[in-house]
């Protein structure tokens, strides 16, 4: 099984704004950015899908659309693809929000909900819901032995740490720009994750 997993395009939001799952617009053209994310996915030889999946907003959502179209294949929206919910640090600068309530989320990243939205292990407790959904059919169904995602750099970074068995906060080191690429493989015979490219 090949899983492509897309971080969305650039967003229209102030550098040093916390937006999480808050539904903010593309910077750029919808489709001309799938157009690009389409050109570079076949310099890189990954597989086309037989699914796509995006999150629900819309710097995702309207991205995938066009993407589908293009490859002709099943397109999902769901709500577990959506990146963490910052609460009430949502669309706030992260210079303007306390920094004892930073520090104290940075303490106990697992558990701390200062902000009063998601905690880390309750946004991967949902994403991992995803993904084991995710290979489970693709352990029944060859149909979907190819996938991509449009998501979030969070989503991709738990199902990288998931996928692979690395600690989250190992891969939330990891770089991964805007509009990047994951590409990760289950090899057929042992059912090992391998990671095929990182921020491609």
């Amino acid at each position: 099984m090949d899983l492509v997993l897309i971080r969305h395009p650039a967003p229209a939001v102030d550098a040093g704004v916390c937006y999480g799952s808050s539904d903010v617009p593309l910077l750029d053209a919808a489709g001309a950015s799938a157009q690009a994310l389409a050109e570079r996915l076949a310099e890189l030889d990954a597989p086309p899908p037989q699914a796509l999946w995006t999150s629900p907003l819309q710097r995702c959502a309207q991205v995938a659309a066009p993407l589908a179209q293009h490859w002709r294949c099943a397109y999902h929206v769901d709500a577990r693809l959506q990146e963490i919910d910052f609460g009430s640090w949502e669309r706030k600068r992260w210079d303007a929000i306390d920094r004892a309530a930073l520090d104290a989320w940075a303490a106990d990243l697992q558990h701390a909900r200062a902000h009063g939205g998601e905690s880390v292990a309750q946004f991967t407790t949902r994403v991992g819901q995803w993904f084991d959904g995710l290979t489970a059919v693709g352990s029944s169904d060859e149909h979907v032995s190819h996938c991509h995602v449009v998501t979030h750099a969070g989503v991709m970074r738990a199902l990288a740490s998931l996928a692979l068995g690395v600690p989250l906060q190992t891969a939330l080191g990891w770089p991964l720009g805007m509009a990047a690429i994951a590409w990760l493989r289950r090899e057929g015979t042992s059912g090992a994750w391998r990671l095929v490219h990182w921020n491609a």
